[in-house]
């Protein structure tokens, strides 16, 4: 479990970020320690070159004997505890100042002569530095002006505490951080893989689990869970077409083997031939009509054809299909009437939206009697647009309207021409646009409404 731990991209993401976090904290600090450093190194030698000259004015105005009265005053001032003055002879020995001889061991950097001497504070011992410059004064006297830097220096160490403790704290924090999320992330990760384990053994009704955070996992769980609900309907819609060709495509196929073998077995003349084939042909068309239905359901019930969906004026589509079924209905001796809104856009696929028109069409025409009236609709009700097919046939009973929409459903009888695949495409087509599919009484008859989202 650790290694996984510390291999897995969120551990590793984790780590990043809590560098990121450190480094982010370390730049600020280290800038407003090296900004606070300078600008007391800035004050310290100003005040030291300051002085320095001021101490030389004396010098040229009082003499040597008046320098040593100086030097001796601003030593004995209590109120700068932290001015360092130290005035030499030739060999370096002291003539006034608060240094009891000349410092030993100092670094000279630049002009600057660095060295330590010890002190007393908070009643122990200790070292302090302290930042000097050096005159040579004819005679030759040696004049050395500095600054006590303790200040400075305590400064300095209370912001490298401070950046110290900062980073310990973000290391401190980040890296537990990242492990518990790491192992939280990885839980997460372990049961989606044994969910997908489980399903890619066969497994097919299982679903990811999704929580109530909305997080990302839930997301992706989500998507998940959606795919394999479309994958499954798939499957499903794949057996249950291959079941009904193997059960409504058997009859029809046997029937055309049985003829030809008549045919074979019995034809006579040209014209025995002629009629078998004849008969034959009008059962291939039958074969392939029916196929192509279920084709076309399945193709529907899948959602292939999404991806050809554009916006379309479902009033033309309709408009196009009275057109097309008005020489039936002049034949039959009935009368189509329709109501088209304009404007009626939709987004969706136009040839399967006149399929399933179309089926709606020659139902009615189909289970209407002669000389009766069809009304086909088309209104704009705010962000739908309802789509209303109404004839005065028998209708539908209300606990037989949901198992008219399945497949081979002939709820009026082998005699009335057809396959049974009417209302089954027209529900797929309903659900590929994710459109709702009404039946309803139309006393007497059926009216069939589709409900579909205004584009």
């Amino acid at each position: 479990m650790r290694s996984r731990l510390l291999q897995s991209s969120t551990f590793r993401l984790s780590l990043l970020y809590t560098v990121i976090f450190a480094v982010s904290v370390f730049g600020p600090f280290a800038f407003i320690y090296d900004e606070t450093v300078s600008s007391i190194d800035r004050e310290i030698n100003a005040a030291i070159d300051a002085e320095t000259r001021g101490l030389m004015t004396d010098l040229e105005r009082m003499g040597g004997a008046g320098l040593i009265d100086v030097v001796n005053e601003r030593t004995a001032d209590p109120a700068d505890l932290d001015a360092i003055y130290f005035l030499a002879d030739r060999d370096k020995r002291p003539l006034a100042g608060n240094l009891i001889e000349w410092p030993r061991n100092g670094v000279q950097e630049g002009r600057w002569y660095l060295f330590e001497i010890e002190a007393v504070e908070g009643g122990r011992e200790t070292s302090h530095h302290i930042r000097s410059r050096i005159e040579v004064i004819p005679g030759p006297y040696f004049l050395l002006v500095g600054r006590d830097i303790h200040e400075r220096d305590k400064v300095r160490n209370t912001v490298r505490r401070a950046v110290g403790w900062a980073l310990a704290l973000a290391l401190g924090l980040g890296i537990p951080g990242g492990v518990l999320m790491s192992r939280r992330v990885l839980g997460r990760v372990d049961r989606i893989a044994e969910t997908a384990r489980q399903i890619n053994e066969g497994d097919l009704s299982r679903r990811m689990d999704v929580g109530d955070s909305g997080d990302e996992f839930d997301r992706l769980s989500e998507s998940l869970n959606a795919m394999l609900d479309r994958i499954d309907r798939l499957m499903t819609g794949m057996r249950t077409v291959s079941d009904s060709v193997a059960h409504d495509l058997r009859s029809p196929l046997t029937h055309l083997r049985n003829r030809i073998e008549q045919a074979l077995r019995e034809a006579r003349d040209t014209d025995d031939y002629r009629k078998a084939l004849r008969a034959a042909l009008s059962d291939t068309d039958r074969v392939l009509t029916m196929f192509n239905a279920l084709m076309t359901v399945a193709r529907a019930e899948a959602d292939m054809g999404r991806q050809e969906m554009e916006r379309v004026d479902l009033g033309q589509v309709a408009a196009g299909v009275v057109e097309l079924y008005e020489p039936l209905v002049e034949e039959r001796g009935m009368e189509i009437a329709a109501s088209i809104a304009p404007d009626a856009m939709v987004r969706g696929h136009r040839q399967l939206l006149a399929q399933a028109i179309a089926n709606l069409v020659d139902n009615a025409i189909k289970y209407s009697p002669s000389g009766e009236r069809i009304a086909l609709t088309v209104a704009v009700e705010g962000a739908e647009i309802r789509l209303t097919v109404a004839d005065s046939g028998p209708g539908i009973a209300a606990d037989s309207r949901e198992q008219a929409l399945g497949r081979f459903v002939r709820l009026a009888g082998r005699e009335t021409p057809g396959y049974g695949l009417g209302l089954s495409l027209v529900a797929a087509v309903a659900q590929l646009h994710r459109a709702t599919l009404l039946l309803e009484d139309n006393t007497p008859g059926l009216r069939a409404v589709l409900v579909l989202t205004h584009a």
